[in-house]
């Protein structure tokens, strides 16, 4: 779906004057028209994204807005529109990308200011509205030991526990931007990571009544963008099939 970036540059060739196009525009200020400023910069061996612009901001421009918390590709929320690919501004080298990056902010999430988008707002009412915790049978003891669980299991759990949340997946899907209710990948690997986790008491028939229509897993369109761009590498496309087949299932028994 997405342009395959350009090889990596060896790192005994010269520097690169990089030029950055960044979207800008701050709506909350009044007559902020929204509009394309340029920078140039020298790139540095091993520069990433997010080095690039943290420059710009502290010697260029100290009004530029991005977000960033981590550095390490774990909170997600650098998260952008890179030269037209979703991705995470700390996990991109500049090396990757030609001399000339054009940067936007992600669509399909409330803009802030420049490069920042509130995701936080999306995932907290995807989270709500799917009900995306465990569901017990009682309250919990903490003061008991937990229950054991197959190292199986365990690891299944955990794999799809690595999504960060960054949006790059919604913000590449077209479903998304086409629906706004569609909870997206993001919201499906929730529900396929709650269906894997026996001390959740809910069944099938539970889950098909949170995503058994087209605003979850029968309104996908199968583009597999969001699979292109998850910069943690998920199993979105089989996790997204997997259920869809359980509730297509479901579906003929009601």
């Amino acid at each position: 779906m997405f342009g395959k970036s350009p090889p990596n540059r060896n790192e005994t060739s010269p520097a690169r004057r990089l030029t950055l196009r960044i979207f800008r525009h701050i709506p909350c200020v009044a007559d902020n028209r929204p509009r394309i400023d340029t920078f140039l910069l020298d790139e540095t061996p091993g520069m990433t994204l997010f080095l690039a612009l943290t420059l710009i901001r502290d010697e260029q421009d100290p009004s530029l807005n991005f977000d960033c918390v981590c550095r390490a590709g774990v909170c997600g929320s650098c998260g952008m529109v890179i030269n037209g690919q979703p991705g995470l501004a700390c996990r991109t080298l500049t090396a990757d990308l030609p001399a000339t990056i054009t940067l936007f902010p992600l669509p399909g999430f409330e803009l802030v200011a420049d490069l920042s988008v509130d995701t936080g707002k999306w995932m907290r009412g995807l989270t709500d509205r799917l009900e995306a915790w465990v569901h017990l049978a009682a309250e919990p003891n903490l003061d008991a030991l937990e229950a054991p669980m197959e190292p199986e299991l365990a690891e299944q759990i955990y794999e799809l526990d690595r999504c960060i949340e960054c949006g790059c997946c919604i913000s590449a899907c077209g479903t998304a931007q086409m629906r706004k209710d569609f909870m997206g990948a993001v919201g499906l690997l929730k529900i396929g990571r709650l269906r894997l986790d026996p001390r959740d008491i809910r069944n099938d028939a539970d889950y098909y009544e949170v995503v058994g229509d087209n605003s979850g897993v029968f309104g996908c369109m199968t583009l597999l963008g969001c699979q292109d761009v998850c910069p943690k590498g998920l199993p979105l496309q089989s996790q997204i099939a997997y259920l869809r087949h359980e509730m297509m299932r479901r579906s003929f028994k009601k």
